[in-house]
This record gives C-alpha cells, structure tokens and sequence, in this order.
C-alpha cells in the first residue's frame, strides 16, 4: 500500500496592499496609503528596511532630499520609518516574490520564494533597480550544495546551531554574521583572500579579539574547492598565496555551512516574469496613476517609466502619492475620495498620532 503525501497550502496573508522592495519610495507608500486607511505589507529580499540606501550606501550624504541640506542613506530610511509607524506596516524581510497568480477579478494571489502566500486587492512595484541578488563566487559545483549546506543569507539562524560554519568575505555582512554566529557554532572560520576589510573596524576588532583568544579561526587565501555528497558539505579547500614569494598552499577545512557574502548585485528577478509590459527593464506607467499595463498592479520610484522620469527619490514620493489615490479607489469603491491637508485635516492629524507627539516635544 502506498502513501499519497498531499502538500497542504499556507494560509494566506490578506493584505489590502502588498508593497514590494522596502527602500525609501517604498517605505513612503506605507505614509500615502495610511492617510487613506489602507494598509500594506512589504516584501524586500535584504534583512532590514532601507533599500539600497540601506545596503549600498548607509553612511553616504545625500543632498536633494527637500528640508534636509545633507542626510545620511540610513538616516533617511530611520525617519522614513518613524513617520510610518503610526500605520503599522507589517514587514517580511528575507523574501523575494516568486509568483504571482490572479484569484479573481479583484485579488492577486502572491507567493514568496520561502512560501509565504499573500492574498492582496493592489500591488506596488518599489523594487528599485531590481531585487538584489547574491554574487556567488566561482567555485566549481557549488549549485549542488546551495539551499542545503551553502547559503547567501541567514533567514534562521537556528539552523546553524552546532555547526562548523565557514564564512567567507571581507565586508560588513561577513564580519557581522562571523561575530553573530560564533557563540552557538561548534567551530566558526571567517575566511578572506587578504588581512584588510571593508567592514566597520569596530567588527573587525571585535573579530581580531575573538580570533586571539581562539572563539574562531581567521583564514587568508580563496575557496577553490567543495567536499561533500548529497549537497551537504563535509570540507572546503582553500587556497594561499605567498605575497613574498608567490609560492602556492592548500589547506582543507571541515565544514557543515558556508555562507560566502561577495556582496549583492541588481536584477530585475522573477518581476520580469509577471507578464508586464517592460521598457529595457523598466516598467511603463501612466503619470495620472502610476499604474502599469496590468490593473491594480503599480510601480514607483526606479523601476518604472514613463516620458521625463528623473530617477530621483524626490520623485518617487510623488508619485507614491498620486499611486494611493487609485489604490483607494481600487480599496473602497464605493467611498468617495476626498482630498484634505495634513496641516488643517484633524481626522489626518488624529491618524498621525499629532497631539501626543506634540504632547511629548513638550514634555
């Protein structure tokens, strides 16, 4: 007698609005939307909230931001999320989406690639340039191994309790997750091809501490080579090269994990695939709405286009803004839309929560 094993479907998240990317016009969705009473949830493949301004640039001036002369890429995204929560906007980082499917005329069905299932009445497109995607490094069979014992992030980090963990890089992510890891992993090595990185120094102090009181292993020299069956790792090779006298060495590390961070990379991703139609890349909108070619699906910031789009972050709140007001209509099509100031409206000032910010400015 044989057994059928049936794979159940995840509930799924009902969400009035899905956002997709977490960067700054993202984020500025979740404000526009939320005067409206509608509220979002996003999807973003990095960790935190931010977009690039958070990955590429966190601590880089940015000077065409209006009312601010100069602010940091991670100071903005900080006062683009303090204005927010007032709306609660529920993240799902870690995530890309993978699928999208349509369950009737009014909902889209929308499946991450970890399975989450969202059902949502209207779609925003804030991806930016794309979804960042891993750089892997050239090392022969490595496919074989990826999802099971080779990973380009941590989405669990109790899967990675007890074991013998490699982590290869040089920059913030590798030494902040070398430093992560190490107290629940049975050996950690953080291997980098020279002794100078790009992460913070206060990180790589803190490693260089941990290394001298042997908490972990620090390694010069490349991954050349994967050891192990069935995609699980049993040991890595790694190669040295002698600045002095160039001569070559291998070493054979034992390794359960390895986590290269090479650093991310812009792609459109599974978006390309959603049947929209694209201009090399981008996505076409409309400058009434903002909305693409398929309805209750919408674009901002980078990732769209339409004739004088200036890629700017200025840009995209505005067209966050006008994007809102067809999602309300989409939303509540039997309520009237009616437009109304922040600065005199006191049903918006009573959503933004303005007397007890007032209340404690004074305080």
């Amino acid at each position: 007698m044989s057994v059928v094993e049936l794979k159940t479907k995840p509930t799924p998240i009902e969400a009035q609005v899905l956002v997709i990317g977490a960067g700054p016009c993202g984020l500025f969705c979740a404000f526009e939307l939320g005067l409206l009473d509608m509220k979002c949830h996003f999807v973003d493949i990095l960790d935190r909230p931010g977009g690039q301004c958070a990955e590429l640039y966190p601590e880089k001036p940015i000077y065409d931001i209006p009312a601010y002369p100069e602010i940091s890429g991670q100071d903005l995204t900080d006062r683009l999320m303090e204005q927010i929560a007032p709306f609660n906007p529920q993240f799902h980082f870690q995530q890309m989406v993978e699928k999208l499917e349509k369950v009737d005329e009014e909902t889209w069905a929308v499946t991450t690639d970890d399975g989450t299932l969202f059902h949502t009445k209207v779609i925003v497109i804030a991806a930016g340039g794309g979804s960042f995607m891993p750089k892997k490094p050239p090392i022969p069979g490595i496919e074989e191994f990826e999802g099971k014992s080779v990973f380009y992030a941590v989405r669990k980090r109790e899967q990675f309790k007890g074991k013998k963990i490699v982590i290869v890089g040089g920059g913030d992510s590798a030494l902040d997750w070398t430093l992560n890891l190490q107290p629940d992993a049975e050996k950690m090595t953080l291997i980098h091809r020279r002794k100078e990185f790009r992460a913070h120094l206060d990180s790589v102090n803190k490693m260089l501490i941990r290394e001298h009181e042997g908490a972990l292993d620090f390694v010069t020299g490349q991954v050349k080579e994967l050891k192990g069956e069935n995609g699980q790792l049993t040991s890595i090779v790694v190669e040295h090269k002698n600045p002095e006298t160039k001569e070559v060495s291998r070493t054979e590390i034992e390794c359960d994990v390895l986590l290269p961070f090479f650093g991310l990379t812009m792609k459109l991703g599974p978006i390309a695939n959603f049947g929209l139609n694209l201009h090399e890349n981008l996505i076409p909108v409309d400058t009434e709405k903002f909305e693409t070619s398929t309805p209750r699906i919408f674009a901002v910031g980078d990732i769209n286009h339409y004739p004088g789009k200036l890629k700017l972050i200025l840009s995209g709140f505005h067209e966050a803004a006008l994007m809102s007001r067809q999602a309300f209509r989409y939303i509540y099509p039997d309520s009237k839309l009616k437009f109304e100031y922040t600065t005199s409206s006191s049903s918006l000032q009573q959503k933004l929560d303005v007397d007890d910010k007032s209340a404690k400015k004074q305080a």
